[in-house]
């Protein structure tokens, strides 16, 4: 039952992945831009974690909403502050931002608490159940239970609510949500909320189930998350949740095959080849683009 214990391996780490791709997939699917401030707020929602339990004293849950909390004010903050005025520019010049965002963010953390990595605080007892012959911890059925959790209450947001019927009017044409009376800036800020709320949860998870934390882990989770956001069709939301979970898994597998080395490896060999043979994601279609 190896590959049984691999697959759930892959599926605990590609719901993480998951939940970062969601915040890229759906800022592009909103304003066309390429968040990559993102990974640093999944970065941020792993602090805020890791101070809420051993600082603060918090369990597992308030310190998941305090985090989830504090990081949609700061995405939202991020939004207002470098993103609003770039909406008419170039894409180049809102990406080169969101890069210049993310910089700014590392080196601030930084510089406010040092480069030293820290030990996540052992919130919850690890234990293992025997599942078909393979061995499942308590953590992982934990990472599976919330992010499970957080992707259903998205959906419903998305598909039920009034804010998530703006987000999707505001997504096929900002312009005509603006005639019919749709508030576009507050949509667009909503958007950044929930995303970066999801990424905070993102990182509480990642610093539980990895134990420790650094201000430069966003980068590889954020890039891989990016890649799995693309794998699934950019700007489509199942088509995130899918792309995380194929690329945990086949990491995971990955490194099962004894080549642990190439791993991180093995999500941009997929970013390649996605973009070779179906650039759309496995759930987008191909569209014309008029000339």
């Amino acid at each position: 039952m190896e590959w049984l214990q691999q697959l759930i391996n892959g599926i605990s780490l590609g719901s993480i992945y998951a939940l970062i791709a969601l915040g890229y997939t759906m800022v592009y699917g909103i304003i066309k831009l390429i968040n990559f401030a993102h990974g640093e707020i999944f970065m941020i929602g792993a602090f805020i974690g890791y101070y809420s339990i051993a600082g603060w004293g918090l369990g597992f849950i308030p310190a998941l909403l305090l985090s989830m909390a504090s990081c949609a004010i700061i995405g939202v903050l991020i939004e207002r502050i470098a993103y609003k005025r770039l909406r008419t520019a170039t894409r180049i010049a809102a990406l080169i931002t969101a890069i210049g965002v993310s910089l700014l963010i590392q080196n601030g953390v930084i510089y406010m608490r040092g480069a030293q990595p820290e030990a996540y605080p052992e919130v919850l007892r690890n234990k293992s159940f025997d599942f078909f012959g393979a061995q499942i911890s308590s953590q992982s059925i934990l990472i599976l239970s919330v992010s499970i959790t957080l992707m259903i209450i998205l959906q419903f947001v998305v598909h039920k609510t009034k804010i998530g019927k703006a987000m999707r009017a505001v997504s096929y044409d900002a312009e005509a949500a603006k005639l019919m009376g749709i508030n576009v800036d507050n949509t667009i800020s909503a958007t950044f909320a929930i995303g970066s709320a999801l990424a905070g949860a993102a990182g509480v998870i990642f610093g539980i189930y990895y134990t420790k934390i650094d201000p430069l882990m966003g980068i590889i989770p954020g890039l891989k998350a990016f890649v799995a956001a693309v794998l699934g069709g950019i700007g489509i939301i199942p088509g995130a949740m899918a792309g995380g979970l194929v690329l945990g898994v086949v990491e995971t597998f990955v490194s099962a095959l004894g080549f642990s080395l190439w791993r991180d490896a093995a999500a941009f060999v997929i970013l390649i080849l996605i973009l070779i043979f179906k650039p759309s994601g496995l759930f987008g279609k191909n569209t014309r683009e008029k000339v």
